[in-house]
């Protein structure tokens, strides 16, 4: 695969304005990871597909090469398993930038855990558009061929517009200021919805230990029988009401 971060004049010649429909969720998600970064979170970066992304995004972040720009923790990670890598590396409130398509298994597994391992996310990609609900951020390059978006500068502009605007954000300290939670005893929102959560272990009382927003608790399975540590639940009011399968998220 030619190296996408050296292409000729003519492969640069991609329309640009196919990242136009990524504009608001640009915004959105400069200001999402402004604020966990200020908060002390990591951006883990994965491009199974696209390395020299997935080191360049982490390159982007970390480095600062404007004066008086910080620098942020990125770390590019590149392994066959990913999920076992990230999954003893991610600690709650931390970020994960996957670049790549919707056909990347690797990529799609990452990001269906996400909410479990209670990591903020954003993909970066090209070619059929994966459901909105996929990823906190969607940063798409519709209309455009994976392979010319990746070796013809789509991507490289978007995280380079995503990292420009996390900068900005920082210039405005109110900003970075997080909305209230829910802190009422009860939330009528809250108490019906069903979390998606990742098993660690089982216990014989018929209940199990799972990873929820990154933190440990046991819940119910009485309903979804037997499970093995990486199944995916849906849980509501501790108690598991279906095992889901990838293909289902």
């Amino acid at each position: 695969m030619p190296n996408p971060l050296m292409s000729d004049e003519r492969e640069l010649a991609i329309d640009f304005a196919a990242l136009e429909s990524a504009a608001d969720n640009l915004a959105a998600a400069a200001l999402s990871l402004a604020r966990r970064f200020a908060a002390g979170a990591t951006m883990w970066c994965v491009a199974p597909n696209w390395s020299a992304h997935g080191r360049h995004v982490a390159v982007e972040f970390v480095h600062p090469v404007i004066m008086g720009k910080r620098a942020l923790p990125a770390i590019y990670v590149n392994d066959d398993d990913l999920l076992g890598a990230l999954r003893v590396l991610v600690r709650p409130g931390d970020l994960l930038c996957a670049l790549g398509t919707a056909e990347d298994g690797k990529l799609t597994s990452l990001l269906r855990r996400s909410e479990a391992w209670g990591l903020t996310t954003t993909w970066i990609g090209a070619g059929p558009r994966p459901p909105a609900s996929a990823a906190d951020h969607l940063l798409w390059v519709d209309g455009v061929d994976p392979e010319i978006a990746g070796s013809a500068g789509g991507y490289v502009v978007l995280y380079h517009l995503l990292w420009e605007l996390v900068h900005v954000v920082f210039e405005h300290p109110g900003l970075l200021v997080e909305p209230p939670a829910c802190t009422d005893e009860v939330c009528i929102t809250c108490s019906d919805e069903g979390r998606l959560v990742e098993v660690v272990e089982t216990r014989e009382d018929d209940t199990a230990v799972v990873l929820a927003q990154g933190h440990r608790e046991r819940v119910d399975i009485t309903l979804v029988g037997p499970r093995q540590p990486g199944d995916l639940l849906l849980v509501h009011a501790g108690t598991a009401i279906t095992a889901l399968e990838d293909s289902e998220l």
